[in-house]
């Protein structure tokens, strides 16, 4: 998913057939972030509704579309029989790195699992690009969550290798096409003007030229928080211009202190608007579930909670209670 902010078009596909299933396991309906805690609400929001047939259906469907991306993996690799998803996606980015990719923090794929003490355990995973895939199924063990997040993400980053993935002149052009047509905004003078948002959208492929969406989602999710954060609205006034941002953040990764700063923004704003953060919080986690189960890429909403809950700990305790 690209900045969707105003004036910055742009949309990232991932491989994601809908939904999660349960391998082994009759489909379930998703479980809480936190099991056995209450779900978490919105004002004016309707209750989650059971899995219909449609969802039921859909969640066999991604089950065999991993196992067949798997299977094909295993079979061009180690010969028939089981492959270890969690060394295959590993090797998969570091033959990557080998043959010239270049990534802002090396070719290390990183696994964080969520805390919980007891099933069903939830894993992420991290690529050098920047994009992030959870554990899709009912996971038992954390072992078992590690090599289901190792699934979506290995299935991705194959089918990421699909010359249609890989950002050229011919991409630039379709692209910038489409967010034309959807944005009723494209006169010649704004698409090449990097001060308009499509410009801004243009400027950004056209450095990441011979890069796969994978490998770009990084800088996007940059930019998605900057506009969720309230980043860009305030540079804005500040007279700064988009090219400016833009060549400033390009070179920016999405680290601590980024987090820290943004954390520090929302924390002011619970001063001013108390339970802002809540609500903030409640948002970014259905949304990050939705996106794991359905096997989705997912680092937007992922990094959106972190920062939110890097918030909620520095509040004062009384504050923080209501996160």
């Amino acid at each position: 998913m690209a900045y969707q902010g105003k004036g910055m078009p742009g949309h990232v596909h991932n491989y994601r057939p809908a939904q999660g299933p349960s391998i082994g396991q009759p489909p379930t309906q998703v479980p809480r972030t936190v099991p056995g805690a209450p779900p978490r609400t919105v004002p004016g929001q309707q209750p989650r509704s059971h899995p219909t047939q449609a969802d039921v259906r859909t969640k066999s469907v991604l089950k065999e579309a991993v196992d067949a991306v798997v299977n094909s993996f295993a079979k061009h690799t180690h010969g028939y029989g089981r492959v270890n998803v969690v060394e295959a996606l590993q090797e998969f980015w570091q033959m990557k790195s080998s043959r010239g990719a270049d990534f802002k923090n090396g070719a290390l794929v990183v696994y964080e699992s969520q805390p919980s003490a007891s099933p069903p355990y939830v894993c992420y995973v991290t690529l050098p690009g920047g994009s992030c895939f959870g554990s899709f199924q009912k996971c038992p063990t954390k072992a078992e969550a590690r090599r289901s997040a190792a699934k979506i993400a290995l299935m991705n980053s194959v089918f990421n290798e699909h010359p249609s993935r890989k950002i050229t002149d011919e991409f630039v052009e379709k692209a910038i096409g489409d967010a034309t047509k959807s944005f009723k905004q494209g006169a010649p003078g704004e698409i090449d003007n990097p001060n308009t948002g499509i410009g801004a959208f243009r400027f950004m492929l056209e450095s990441n030229k011979s890069k796969s969406m994978l490998e770009f989602q990084e800088l996007m999710t940059v930019f998605q928080l900057l506009h969720w954060n309230g980043s860009l609205k305030a540079m804005r006034e500040r007279s700064c211009t988009r090219q400016e941002v833009l060549a400033h953040y390009s070179n920016r990764t999405l680290d601590d202190d980024m987090r820290s700063q943004m954390a520090l923004d929302w924390i002011s704003r619970e001063q001013e608007t108390p339970s802002v953060i809540s609500r903030e919080l409640a948002m970014a986690e259905q949304e990050l579930e939705s996106c794991r189960a359905a096997g989705r890429e997912l680092r937007f909403p992922k990094e959106k909670k972190d920062i939110l809950m890097l918030a909620c700990s520095q509040l004062e305790p009384m504050t923080a209670s209501m996160c």
